[in-house]
C-alpha cells in the first residue's frame, strides 16, 4: 500500500540520526532483527564513474571496452514499468547543499505502481535513461540492485519484484553507513565483481582522498602514501579527486559484468 506523506516527512525528519541508529545493529539481537527486517537477501552493486576508468588507447577492440553505466541501461532497458522520484530523500532529510536533491532514485518493475504518485512519477524508457545520464553528470554515484528498504518505505510490494536504482553522493547517501552497521548488512553493499583499485607511485600523500571523499572510509595516509582498504566499494570517486592521477581503476573482463546480471536477475524478478 502507498505510503502517505506525513509517513515520508518523518523519515526524513529523523534521517540526520541515522549514524546513531545504525551504530545499533552492531548489538547482536538488534543487528539480526533489522537485518531479517529491512535488508533480508538484499544486493546491491556500486557502479564506477564511468571516466574514472583506466582505458588503454592501445586496445585493438575499443568496442569490448566495459563501461558500468551499461549495467544500470541493461536493467532500464529490460524493465517494463520505470519509476523517478522527485527528490532525494537522502539528500533531502540532510539538507544537502553540494548536491542536486531533485535528482532521485529510479525504481524498476511492477511495484512501482503500488508507490504514492505525491513522490514521483512513471516514465517512459528513455527518460528513465535521461534521469540516469543527467544523475551521472551531476556527479552522483548509481548503485543497482535489490533493496528491501525501499520496498517497506515506499509501499511497493513485493520486494523480490523492485529493482532500485540510487544516484548516491558522499555526503548524504544511506550507504555512508556501510561504517556504523553490523558487517552482516553493510556486506550487502558492495563493488562490482571485477573492479580494482591501485595506488602508483605517484602518489605524495597529499591526503585529499581520504578527507570526507570515500562513503566507506576505505581510504587512509600511511607513511606518506594513500592505502586502499578491502573496505572500498569501488565507486571511483578517488581516481577523480586525486591531482597526481595516483590512484587506477581497472576494470576485469566482461564476463564479471555478466556473473553481475546473472546474479541481479536471480535477486530481482523484473518479468
Amino acid at each position: 500500500m502507498a505510503r502517505p506523506i506525513w509517513f515520508v516527512n518523518f523519515l526524513k525528519r529523523i534521517y540526520p540520526t541515522r549514524h546513531s541508529i545504525a551504530r545499533l545493529t552492531k548489538l547482536p539481537l538488534i543487528g539480526d532483527l533489522v537485518d531479517h527486517l529491512l535488508f533480508r537477501g538484499d544486493e546491491m552493486y556500486v557502479i564506477p564513474k564511468d571516466q574514472t576508468i583506466q582505458i588503454n588507447a592501445q586496445l585493438d577492440n575499443p568496442e569490448s571496452t566495459i563501461i558500468p553505466s551499461q549495467l544500470v541501461e541493461h536493467y532500464i532497458n529490460q524493465a517494463s514499468h520505470h519509476w523517478i522520484m522527485d527528490f532525494c530523500i537522502c539528500r533531502e532529510g540532510d539538507g544537502c547543499q553540494d548536491y542536486a536533491q531533485d535528482l532521485g532514485c529510479i525504481f524498476l518493475g511492477e511495484p512501482v505502481l503500488q508507490i504514492n504518485s505525491k513522490l514521483g512519477r512513471l516514465v517512459t524508457r528513455e527518460e528513465a535513461l535521461d534521469h540516469a545520464r543527467r544523475c551521472r553528470e551531476a556527479g552522483l554515484v548509481h548503485s543497482v540492485g535489490r533493496n528491501r528498504l525501499d520496498s517497506i518505505w515506499l509501499g511497493a510490494n513485493p520486494a523480490e519484484e523492485l529493482m532500485t536504482i540510487c544516484n548516491c553522493c558522499p555526503c548524504c547517501c544511506l550507504w555512508g553507513l556501510v561504517t556504523d552497521l553490523t558487517p552482516k548488512i553493510s556486506e550487502k553493499i558492495t563493488r562490482l565483481p571485477g573492479v580494482e583499485l591501485a595506488v602508483n607511485g605517484n602518489c605524495t600523500g597529499c591526503g585529499l582522498c581520504a578527507d570526507g571523499i570515500c562513503f566507506a572510509d576505505a581510504i587512509q595516509v600511511k607513511n606518506g602514501q594513500a592505502v586502499i582498504s578491502l573496505e572500498c566499494r569501488g565507486c571511483g570517486r578517488c581516481v577523480e579527486i586525486c591531482p597526481e592521477g595516483a590512484i587506477i581503476l581497472t576494470i576485469d573482463g566482461k564476463e564479471n559484468l555478466q556473473e553481475t546480471i546473472r546474479r541481479l536477475d536471480q535477486l530481482v524478478d523484473l518479468d
